[in-house]
């Protein structure tokens, strides 16, 4: 806990995010010894938000990431990207126009094109809101209106609103990797299940994004010592819409 104020103190000034990340180590610090535990033992608080320029690129990208290791989505998203006529990446017109023969070529299974082809369409449609739009819309509102877009789940919009819009209080219950961070900090043999993590959960708000990426950091320190920690109950099968962390 010695450590914690100064971390804050050093990355105060590197860092632009739309919450007081001060104010949420000060909180979460004080009213949680096992998380200000992971918090020091992190050192540098290094959250970064994506620098998407629009809802629908984070999500044509969030679809490509699904279920598939990074580096492998790296490469299949770069070529998505040189589908467009700019290059960067293509307008929801330039993917309704691609056959989906050409996104397969791309690595795309079918499933992830037909759900890009709907993203684009939601698009057009004003389902999808613009970047502005979203800025102003509730947590519940952004994930009622996206999950209607096929491939995107509740996991995907969390992440979005984490990593995107830099939301403040996202508990994502249903990511694994939340989930295994949980029983390291709080040195349990077993994940949670999702309900218990909601209800535990409600001690980190206002700032439950926060904790979540500490819970992140927490699998990461573990390092091998992660692998013994194991699920509850009977097999459960990954959110098809999430990908690997």
């Amino acid at each position: 806990m010695l450590g914690a104020p100064m971390i804050m103190k050093i990355t105060t000034e590197r860092l632009s995010l739309p919450f007081d990340h001060v104010a949420a180590h000060e909180f979460l610090t004080k009213n949680d010894p096992y998380l200000a535990d992971v918090i020091t033992r992190t050192g540098e608080f290094q959250f970064k938000l994506d620098e998407c320029d629009s809802v629908y690129e984070s999500l044509l990208e969030a679809i490509v990431y699904q279920s598939i290791s990074g580096k492998a989505a790296a490469k299949i998203f770069s070529r998505i990207q040189a589908l467009g006529a700019n290059g960067v990446c293509p307008t929801p017109a330039e993917i309704l126009k691609t056959r989906i023969p050409a996104l397969r070529k791309a690595g795309l299974s079918k499933a992830k094109a037909l759900a890009m082809k709907d993203l684009a369409q939601k698009t057009i449609d004003g389902i999808v809101p613009t970047l502005e739009a979203a800025q102003k819309m509730s947590d519940e509102e952004l994930v009622e209106r996206l999950i209607s877009v096929r491939g995107i789940g509740a996991w995907t919009v969390e992440m979005f609103l984490i990593f995107r819009l830099g939301r403040p209080d996202v508990l994502p219950i249903h990511d694994l990797g939340v989930q295994k961070g949980w029983a390291i900090t709080y040195r349990k043999r077993k994940m949670p299940k999702p309900k218990e993590l909601l209800k535990f959960g409600e001690r980190w708000r206002p700032w439950r994004t926060i904790a979540s990426w500490y819970m992140w950091r927490a699998v990461h320190l573990a390092g091998k010592d992660a692998r013994k920690i194991i699920k509850l109950g009977p097999k459960k099968k990954r959110p098809p819409d999430q990908k690997r962390r």
